[in-house]
């Protein structure tokens, strides 16, 4: 929940949502906020939904995945500090400008953002944070993105194959046998048609 704060530092972070078009938003939050509130900023300004899983990953120079932030306690994974979005502030694991993070939104759709801290400053009288600062683009629909369900490591022949698409009509023809046809119909008189069911 927003709220104004006095003789605090705010950091400034632009997030780059990962789309054909150029769409960032520059937000303002302070410094002491839980991961789990930067969380509810970035779908806020992007004008998304909440209601999926998500994680931030400390990362570098080359956008690498590096120890994650995941929106609840997992046990196992990158984060082996069993850390959780609740539990860990900004400034626990951010304290520079150019310093970057992934966060990752809703893990069918994978909607990927690109967050750089950008400036580090005080906060300014009556304004409430966290706030979008600036707006760049026009946020995509969060369903415009196809669901993933398998990931990038399946191509089309592999999901068909796990599937059985590919044989689908093999199948059908077992099913009827050799003549295409599921049954014999001499071996039936219609003497079921009279009966009492």
């Amino acid at each position: 929940m927003a709220k104004k704060l006095t003789n605090v530092n705010i950091y400034k972070f632009r997030v780059i949502i990962d789309t054909e078009e150029d769409v960032f938003r520059d937000i303002e939050i302070e410094t002491d906020a839980t991961f789990e509130s930067f969380h509810r900023a970035i779908l806020d300004a992007f004008d998304f939904e909440e209601g999926e899983m998500a994680s931030f990953y400390m990362s570098d120079e080359n956008w690498a995945k590096g120890l994650e932030i995941p929106l609840m306690e997992m046990e196992g994974g990158k984060s082996k500090k069993n850390l959780s979005m609740s539990s860990t502030k900004l400034n626990d694991m951010v304290t520079k400008p150019s310093e970057k993070i992934l966060y990752v939104y809703d893990f069918l759709r994978m909607w990927c953002f690109y967050v750089e801290l950008m400036e580090v400053k005080k906060d300014k009288p009556s304004t409430i944070y966290p706030r979008v600062a600036m707006a760049y683009g026009d946020a995509p629909a969060q369903d415009s993105k196809e669901m993933d369900l398998f990931g990038s490591e399946f191509d089309q022949e592999e999901f068909n194959e796990f599937h059985g698409n590919s044989s689908e009509e093999e199948e059908e023809e077992d099913m009827f046998g050799e003549g295409g046809e599921f049954f014999d119909e001499s071996d039936f008189d219609g003497s079921y048609k009279d009966s009492d069911y």
